[in-house]
This record gives structure tokens, C-alpha cells and sequence, in this order.
């Protein structure tokens, strides 16, 4: 039996870096505290699979020392006041993954002769808000009143999904790494981020969020495209650092999902109920702290009583979070995980021989039946 002789350090780092509970890991590879201890060196075979597991690149286990890696994109998240913590193996996979999406579509856009999109870096920091921010509802035909049409945050969020799949954005929402229900995203990392390009930008939305939530992060990852500007981010309470991007990018997202007008012609109508922030929630289609956010900084409310709402809304939030359930249907969650734009290019390109079909798996991490029944979820028929 081949065994690999690794530094034990490069084993813990993986262990760390991975975020996983270590005792879990230890029922799946029961001599892991040997590993560590470097009593007992790995097989080949089980190496490759601890690799996997973790989410470490194969290769790295074979250098001298833990690598230092760093975020591929400019980071703006904030940890409640403080620098995040180096970002996780399931964000760095989740990126990685975006961009080999990314590049690949690009090249596609470009063999089929498409032309380069205009609203991407057509605005910048000197810009006003309130223009961006018309610019982009302009551009995804968000009339007046949109929001109120739909009945609740999950048929809104799928109208602005699309419409912002219809200008030529890829949009993926997923809560897991891939497919693996056991690599889970943490929205307390990260909420999402945005690769930009002019031909295939792409904007990724933690899943594992609330889709009230998942409204701000789409509209906030639009502005970054507008500027033209990639970004990671997560904005706990709405507060990013002190980075002009994310300023700037906080305000426009607001004026999209909240405009000025708007808010001014229904806050006499609300201001007394009894729960305003959820009243204006419920209308916009935004969570409860966007919606007191926005009146805070009209100034329709004082600080003290935005930051008592806030203590409130995240208790009650932490309590939604527990009552959570998963499942749902696979192939409906494939569309988001994939994403509509994103996949129906892949089956395209395969139908038409531009792509093999191995490829197409590996891009969709999808492949035989499954693959040709979410070909028909997206309205393809059978070749």
C-alpha cells in the first residue's frame, strides 16, 4: 500500500481552511488525528479523496509549506466592525468555479459573433445615484410600482432574476458548493459578488440567504456592474467598509428597490402602523433592515430607533433561520444553481457539436439523464 509522505502542517491547513467540524471529518477519515500527529501518513487513494472533501487543490499537498492564498477578487466584506477572516475553501471553489464559467461563455459570446454589452462601467463614483440607479431600471424595464405586482419576495426575485438574465447577465443563485449539500455557503461569509465582463458578466447570490436579502445583494451586485467593478461582499447590516465602491454601490441598490419618490408618496401612509419597516417590506419587496434602512437615511427616523428595529429584526431572523427546511424540486434548483442564460448556451453549443458533451457536464456539473431532463426543465427537447 503506497503511502504519501505530507507536512503535517499542509494537513491541518487543509482541516482549517476547509471550515468543516473536525470531528465530522474524523468519522470520514478515522485516522485524520494520526494524520496530523504525522504517525500515520495517507494512502495515495485516501489522500485524493481528503482533497475532496476539503476542498483543497490536490496538488498543494505536495508543497513544503501551507500556501498563501488570496482572495481573486477586491474584498469588501465586513465581520460587524472588523477585517474578514480569510475566505473559506467553499468561497475560493465557488469563485473559481464562476470564472471557468465566465471564461467559457465569454468565448462562446465571441465564436457567435455577439456584441459586447453596453451598460457595463458606464457610470462612475462621481456619478449620481439616483441616475445610476435609473439607468438600471431603465435598462431591466422596472416600471413604477414593479415590486407591488408580485405577490411575495420569491415571485419578485425571480421577475428581477430574469429580467436581468434578459439584458445579457449571468445570474446564479446556490447556498452549496456545486451540488454537495455538505460544502453549505455561509451568507455570514460572503452574500454574493460579481465578476465583470463585456460580454459575460456574472453575478453569484449566496443562496443560503433570505430572498428579501437576495433582493438587495442582486441590486447592489447590478451597481458594481454599472461601474464596471468585481467585488465580494456580504454587508452585514448594510454597513460595508469605508470603500467608496461599496458607498456608492449601497445607494444606488437602494434607489432601484426603493426610489426616492416612492418612498416619500407612501411613508404618510405607513408611518403609523404598526410594524412600518415590514409594511414597506412587504411593498417593495426588500427585507424589513433594507426598508428601515432607506427611511433612516431620508431621515424619517431617528438612528436610535433604526438600530432598536435592527436588534429586533435579527432575532427574528436567527429564528426563520432555525425553521429553515431544504428540498424542493431538483430540477427547479438546478435553474438557479446553473442559471437559465448560463445553461441554455451550454446546451446549445453541445446540440450544435461547438461543445462535447463531457465538457458540458463538467460546466453544469450535471451530465447523462440529469442533464438532458434539465435541458427539458429549460425547454429543450430531446436531441
Amino acid at each position: 500500500m503506497n503511502r504519501v509522505s505530507i507536512n503535517t502542517d499542509l494537513i491541518r491547513w487543509a482541516v482549517d481552511r476547509s471550515g468543516m467540524d473536525e470531528a465530522v471529518l474524523a468519522e470520514r477519515f478515522p485516522k485524520l488525528p494520526q494524520w496530523k500527529a504525522g504517525n500515520v501518513q495517507p494512502t495515495f487513494k485516501q489522500l485524493e479523496e481528503f482533497a475532496k472533501v476539503t476542498l483543497t487543490p490536490f496538488g498543494a499537498f505536495f508543497l513544503s509549506a501551507p500556501p498563501e492564498e488570496k482572495m481573486p477578487l477586491p474584498d469588501f466584506r465586513t465581520m460587524r466592525g472588523q477585517r474578514p477572516r480569510s475566505p473559506s475553501a467553499a468561497l475560493l471553489e465557488t469563485i473559481y468555479e464562476m470564472q471557468r464559467r465566465q471564461e467559457w461563455m465569454r468565448d462562446y459570446l465571441v465564436d457567435v459573433g455577439s456584441a459586447p454589452l453596453a451598460f457595463i462601467g458606464t457610470v462612475t463614483l462621481a456619478s449620481s445615484p439616483l441616475a445610476a440607479a435609473e439607468s438600471i431600471r431603465q435598462t431591466l424595464g422596472m416600471e413604477s410600482g414593479w415590486a407591488e405586482r408580485h405577490s411575495d419576495w420569491t415571485h419578485a426575485l425571480l421577475g428581477l432574476r430574469r429580467a436581468v438574465e434578459d439584458t445579457g447577465v449571468l445570474v446564479v443563485i446556490n447556498g452549496v458548493v456545486g451540488n454537495n449539500t455538505h460544502q453549505r455557503l455561509d451568507p455570514e461569509e460572503f452574500r454574493g459578488f460579481v465578476l465583470c465582463d463585456d460580454y459575460a458578466p456574472l453575478i453569484f447570490m449566496n443562496g443560503a440567504d433570505f430572498k428579501s436579502a437576495q433582493m438587495f445583494t442582486l441590486a447592489h451586485e447590478l451597481a458594481h456592474l454599472w461601474l464596471g467593478k468585481d467585488g465580494v461582499f456580504n454587508l452585514l447590516d448594510l454597513q460595508p467598509f469605508e470603500a467608496e465602491v461599496e458607498q456608492f454601490c449601497n445607494r444606488v441598490a437602494a434607489e432601484v428597490l426603493i426610489p426616492t419618490s416612492e418612498l416619500e408618496n407612501c411613508w404618510p401612509g405607513v408611518k403609523a402602523s404598526d410594524d412600518p419597516f415590514r409594511d414597506l417590506a412587504r411593498r417593495f419587496k426588500v427585507s424589513p433592515m433594507v426598508a428601515a434602512r432607506r427611511v433612516l437615511d431620508h431621515g424619517l427616523i431617528s438612528p436610535e430607533k433604526f438600530f432598536s428595529f435592527l436588534q429586533a429584526d435579527r432575532d427574528a431572523e436567527k429564528q426563520k433561520q432555525q425553521k429553515r427546511a431544504g428540498g424542493g424540486d431538483f430540477y427547479r434548483t438546478q435553474e438557479v444553481r446553473v442559471g437559465h442564460r448560463f445553461g441554455g448556451a451550454v446546451i446549445r453549443a453541445a446540440r450544435e457539436g461547438r461543445l462535447l458533451y463531457r465538457d458540458a457536464y463538467r460546466l453544469t456539473g450535471l451530465s447523462g439523464k440529469t442533464f438532458d431532463q434539465f435541458s427539458e426543465q429549460l425547454g429543450f427537447s430531446r436531441a
